[in-house]
């Protein structure tokens, strides 16, 4: 998110916008965003309904749950705020004004992002 935060000046120049939407809960969201200084919205998606509109949601396996509780003392049912174990898969998205997607990546490893150069090579090549 701080690497997307660094180009957000380039996207407002040419008038684009750029948001995150997180399954969290808005609390959890709005601190994230403090924390890390964001100066783009940081929406909540309870529920991942955005998400699994576009297919982009999957249930967390037991192992998995382990993992989460267990190393990372993290407890997504609480964190979401919903009682599930679902998370989003991480995807970025340029859409253009008419709302033709202009550019998607979508990866399942976490680790991966769209590279915030690539994101507005995209947004130039809007007509």
């Amino acid at each position: 998110m701080r690497a997307y935060q660094a180009v957000l000046p380039d996207l407002k120049q040419v008038g684009a916008s750029l948001v995150a939407i997180s399954p969290e809960k808005t609390d959890n969201s709005l601190t994230f965003k403090e924390k890390n200084k964001l100066e783009f919205e940081v929406l909540t998606d309870p529920g991942n309904d955005v998400a699994r509109s576009f297919g982009l949601s999957f249930r967390v396996d037991d192992p998995a749950k382990g993992v989460f509780l267990d190393t990372f003392s993290l407890d997504l049912a609480e964190r979401n705020g919903d009682g599930s174990w679902e998370l989003p898969i991480p995807a970025t998205s340029v859409i253009a004004p008419d709302g033709r997607i202009e550019f998607a990546f979508v990866e399942a490893d976490y680790t991966k992002r769209a590279e915030p150069e690539t994101i507005l090579e995209a947004v130039h090549g809007i007509a």
